[in-house]
């Protein structure tokens, strides 16, 4: 089974709020709520593929220093199997705006529980409610 590299992110705010992204009509599980990231290409680490990301999807900037490894997915899909690291970031430079018209939400930690995710992401939302 082919193995998917993704990189993921909890963009936290000052208020403690964690950025959620909805996956646009056209894609893979349309409608469901995720953290902002997405597939390493060959070449990149996780880090460099996150920074690039958080700038094409949010059109902010962040550096690798400010992320701070977390925990991570491992979820098997039908046709694929999903290996997802997911980072804390608090400082970034710019506001999220969505840039492939994507509705962005923040949600309080003990909210999370309330959007339908994709399956990888379920098992996440507790660790980092803990950890907030």
């Amino acid at each position: 089974m082919k193995i998917v590299l993704v990189s993921a992110v909890a963009l936290i705010d000052r208020d403690g709020r964690v950025l959620l992204t909805q996956r646009p009509e056209g894609k893979a599980m349309a409608g469901l709520w995720e953290f902002p990231g997405g597939k390493v290409e060959p070449g990149e680490t996780p880090e460099t593929a996150l920074i690039r990301e958080l700038r094409e999807e949010l059109a902010i900037d962040t550096w690798e220093s400010c992320l701070a490894p977390l925990t991570f997915a491992s979820h098997g899909y039908d046709d694929f199997h999903l290996l997802m690291p997911l980072f804390a970031c608090r400082k970034w430079q710019g506001i999220p705006a969505p840039q492939e018209k994507q509705a962005l939400k923040w949600v309080r930690a003990d909210a999370l529980r309330d959007y339908p995710m994709p399956p990888a992401d379920i098992p996440l939302v507790p660790i980092l409610r803990d950890w907030l």
